[in-house]
């Protein structure tokens, strides 16, 4: 696999399963309302969910341009997550270089790069999210300090202590996370930040719950268990400095969507999932010592 598209890396991503072939394929031709719909209103197409309070007001009035208000809702919502995120990864100056790991079409990049105004590097192994990620940068006149590679988030190649932050925004149910987090280790300089907004199953609740099976069905994914990203991040040199519980605030956005023209029929069963205690939506920043 190749990418063409200008100031976007031409490597192929080393694909290291038949796993993640399967996952690249399935992004390389997925194109979810959910996913594009909500980008359009603004340019900053993410591939997460929200957090906050849903201003119900937007399933009143008009009912022609009911769903233009829901979508923008929506789309405030997931905005709300990637700034949470972004305020996150500390102090972060212009020299810096962070890395969007498991990027999708490119959204959190760009908020970052427009917080920050540092260098941006994103990865994905789906070269259609790669190729339309880079357009975006280029739209924007960024595509010079904000660029996208078709990279594996398992091994990289870029160099040993290049970057001051590293996050993945609800993206690693797609990996081992010991093979992830010893790749993270490598990447960041002494005391640079690494940050994950996940969705992780609750181990007090036993084992994964029938929810949280349906949503690894939907998404092709596999969710980790909480305690597994405190684990392997404290073998892998990785302290924690700042844990939130999102799942309270992602609620709204979910029931939210359930009610608007993008719902998925999966809304119902993250729904069940948050409020019968089997799923949590959490933050995590972790410092590299």
């Amino acid at each position: 696999m190749t990418v063409t598209t200008r100031r976007s890396s031409t490597a192929a991503a080393p694909v290291v399963s038949d796993y993640q072939q399967s996952v690249a394929d399935y992004w390389n031709h997925e194109k979810n309302p959910v996913n594009l719909r909500l980008g359009e209103v603004d340019g900053f197409y993410h591939h997460h969910y929200g957090i906050g309070d849903v201003d119900w007001s937007v399933l009143e009035g008009p009912e022609d341009t009911r769903d233009v208000r829901t979508i923008a809702e929506l789309h405030r919502l997931e905005c709300a997550q990637a700034e949470l995120l972004a305020d996150h990864l500390g102090a972060v100056a212009p020299e810096d270089r962070l890395l969007d790991s498991g990027c999708g079409r490119g959204g959190g990049s760009l908020v970052a790069h427009e917080r920050f105004g540092c260098r941006v590097d994103g990865i994905s192994i789906s070269e259609t999210q790669v190729a339309f990620a880079a357009r975006q940068a280029e739209k924007r006149g960024v595509d010079g300090k904000v660029r996208f590679h078709l990279r594996n988030m398992l091994d990289t190649g870029f160099e040993s202590g290049s970057f001051r932050g590293v996050w993945n925004n609800e993206s690693t149910m797609y990996v081992d996370l010991s093979l992830l987090f010893g790749e993270y280790a490598r990447l960041l300089a002494r005391g640079g930040r690494y940050v994950t907004i996940t969705g992780c199953y609750n181990d007090t609740y036993g084992l994964p719950s029938r929810e949280v099976s349906t949503i690894n069905a939907h998404y092709i994914c596999d969710i980790h268990p909480r305690s597994a990203y405190f684990r392997e991040m404290a073998n892998h040199r990785l302290v924690p400095v700042s844990v939130v519980d999102l799942t309270a605030a992602t609620i709204p956005y979910w029931e939210l969507r359930a009610k608007s023209s993008l719902a998925t029929g999966i809304e119902d069963t993250f729904l069940t999932a948050y409020k019968n205690g089997s799923f949590q939506y959490l933050l995590i920043a972790a410092d590299r010592i």
